[in-house]
């Protein structure tokens, strides 16, 4: 029996179109343009129908059909993807938003998003002959890489700044990875890694194996729409850092639409989340412009998100505005809010992130952006435990009691029992 068609055309410069066979290349070699993975769509629709998606895994890699692997071994997986969508009622209530959406990625294996996007790259690289595994990240990325890479057999490299967050740090030393710490910022990391790629056989997620590795984060897009019941919603608001993820989320919406998976409909609006301590891409669509200023020394606590030079940057410009999205940035203490505003009304903690994607949603809501039946989600992609230390200082607890129960009773805290006797009058 022959085998099926390919449904990888090879790797296409999202700039200026050039092409390239399949390999670990990320830049054009004509322009330096950003290199992504092209399809066969007409080969990639005898999978991708809704039944067939329906009868896959309980994991992203039911949407294998629309991802860059097809070797005959089974995926480097851990169970990544069908996360929560959660009707956010209670925020919603305090936003005037009857149909707002949370899409918790933070219940991933490692906690993250990045769990989608390295098990496509580590899939991809262990069955093209890699042996190393690495990235240069500020905390997610490096936990999802060291345990994709245990789980593997690769060896794990991570490459972090010396500051990291130590909540980051302990839940990717575990797996046991080759972990370098270099002083400097993210962008700083960044460089020494791209060397690094250039010159050694290795897989960095982020840099040489990135045109696979990015296609991994459209599986959180057409996650969402398959929850929806094969719909897309009206807005969905994105924390922005390369932009990478912004762009993917885009190109799934045109797939959704191209293949006829989602019902009739416009595209959503796309909206850009930032913090403003490095707002480089807000910054430039505040401007009107999409040329983007590079931050030299980022500032916020939002660090994984903290990229002062996003590569995506531009290109997320463009596609906010065609859409009829925004990219806003907000400040610390915003973010801050954001975080136990979500924890409050929905029990979701979230890091600093996900902070900067409530904040934005909730600035957006109560300036009156969208009508109270719109649709829109908002994508929380880490785990607060990530950042708790953010929150430091912001809870003040009362000095202990006695073990008796008038001690309880005269300290009635937080008006509990107060609360229960109205509620028993009024029954």
């Amino acid at each position: 029996m022959s085998a099926p068609p390919s449904r990888l055309r090879g790797l296409r410069c999202r700039a200026c179109g050039g092409e390239a066979r399949l390999a670990p290349v990320h830049v054009c070699d004509h322009c330096f343009g950003p290199m992504e993975v092209a399809y066969d769509y007409a080969a990639v629709a005898a999978g991708a129908t809704r039944r067939a998606i329906e009868a896959g895994p309980t994991s992203m890699w039911r949407y294998r059909a629309l991802l860059p692997y097809e070797a005959p071994e089974p995926p480097v997986t851990l169970g990544e993807g069908l996360t929560p969508l959660v009707h956010a009622e209670r925020l919603g209530e305090r936003l005037g938003l009857r149909r707002l959406y949370v899409k918790n990625d933070s219940q991933n294996p490692t906690n993250s998003f990045k769990d989608r996007v390295v098990s496509v790259a580590a899939s991809w690289a262990r069955a093209h002959g890699f042996h190393v595994l690495g990235c240069a990240s500020t905390g997610n990325l490096a936990n999802a890489v060291a345990a994709y890479a245990a789980r593997s057999g690769m060896r794990g490299l991570v490459v972090i700044p010396d500051d990291l967050e130590p909540g980051k740090v302990a839940p990717t030393a575990v797996f046991d990875p080759v972990m370098v710490r270099v002083r400097g910022t993210y962008d700083d990391v960044n460089r020494l890694c791209s060397e690094l790629a250039d010159r050694m056989p290795w897989g960095f997620c982020n840099i040489n194996l990135r045109p696979f590795y990015s296609e991994g984060s459209k599986t959180l897009t057409f996650e969402t729409c398959e929850q929806l019941g094969w719909r897309l919603p009206d807005e969905i608001i994105i924390p922005v850092a390369s932009g990478c993820q912004f762009v993917k989320h885009a190109r799934a919406v045109q797939e959704l639409r191209l293949l006829g998976l989602v019902a009739d409909g416009p595209p959503p609006r796309l909206t850009g989340a930032q913090a403003r301590g490095c707002a480089p891409v807000a910054d430039a669509f505040e401007r009107g412009e999409t040329h983007v200023v590079p931050v030299r020394t980022p500032r916020t606590i939002a660090r994984s998100i903290a990229i002062g030079n996003p590569s995506d940057g531009a290109d997320v410009v463009r596609l906010a505005r065609s859409s009829g999205g925004v990219v806003v940035a907000v400040e610390e203490e915003e973010i801050l809010e954001g975080m136990e505003l979500l924890a409050r009304t929905e029990g979701i903690f979230t890091e600093t992130a996900g902070g900067v994607t409530v904040a934005v949603l909730a600035r957006l809501a109560r300036a009156g952006r969208w009508r109270p039946d719109e649709t829109v989600v908002a994508y929380i992609t880490g785990h607060g435990l990530k950042t708790v230390g953010a929150l430091e200082g912001r809870t003040r607890l009362p000095e202990p009691i006695p073990a008796r129960l008038r001690a309880f009773t005269d300290l009635d805290p937080g008006g509990l029992l107060s609360l229960s006797e109205t509620a028993r009058a009024a029954g």
